[in-house]
């Protein structure tokens, strides 16, 4: 296993575009009911709020400003924005940029390094696991793997690890970046936010715990 670092506000102050890539292989370690979980991230989409970044992001849940839905992604860097998807999935984004500049990253995909039995029982709690490789295999099911809840972790902080609802979260960061890595259009994100106008997806090439892709609805090459 590469070595990791405790991820800093610093190391997470610069856009989601720009710390995207480098939580490939990062850590995300949680403690929730009292049973440790690690996940390696292999897979992560960046999303920018308004007035993040040169361009307008027209899929970010930011986009439109602050909302209650949202006001964690307007937050200091390091927390972990999880929302509720389809009214079913709990989704992890680690929240990006300064204090104020809304953005933050899904992780869309990774692989359970411990922990393997709490994660692979909360997974077949809320559906099928087909295969190991599967279970914190795209966004919603990293989010059970994780055990990380909307709405009661929505805020965690994952820089410092203070409980929180009764959890508690940690991000370690690859002491040297992932490479080569891979990029391109987001995952079932409608409109020109899901073409190939927007890259803004990451990926470890090869790792079988990347999360097929499949356009959005209204998108496509372009």
């Amino acid at each position: 296993m590469s070595a990791h670092v405790a991820a800093t506000r610093e190391a997470l102050a610069p856009t989601p575009l720009q710390v995207a890539p480098r939580l490939l292989d990062a850590r995300l370690e949680t403690v929730v009911g009292g049973e440790r979980v690690v996940v390696r991230i292999t897979e992560v989409e960046a999303y920018h709020g308004a007035g993040t970044g040169d361009v307008p992001d027209p899929g970010s849940h930011a986009r439109m400003g602050r909302t209650a839905r949202n006001a964690t992604m307007w937050g200091e860097p390091g927390h972990l924005y999880v929302y509720l998807s389809h009214g079913i999935h709990s989704c992890v984004n680690v929240v990006c940029g300064p204090d104020g500049v809304a953005g933050g990253v899904l992780l869309r995909g990774g692989e359970v390094v411990e922990g393997a039995d709490a994660a692979l029982r909360r997974r077949a709690e809320r559906g099928v696991v087909r295969t190991p490789r599967d279970v914190a295999r795209g966004p919603g099911r990293l989010g059970d793997a994780s055990g990380l809840r909307h709405p009661v972790h929505d805020g965690i902080d994952a820089v410092t690890g203070a409980e929180h609802a009764g959890a508690v979260a940690r991000l370690f960061l690859p002491a040297e970046p992932v490479g080569p890595y891979a990029s391109g259009p987001r995952v079932g994100v409608a409109g020109v936010a899901g073409t190939a106008a927007f890259p803004w997806r990451f990926w470890i090439p090869g790792d079988p715990t990347v999360s097929p892709f499949r356009w959005g609805r209204g998108a496509g090459p372009v």
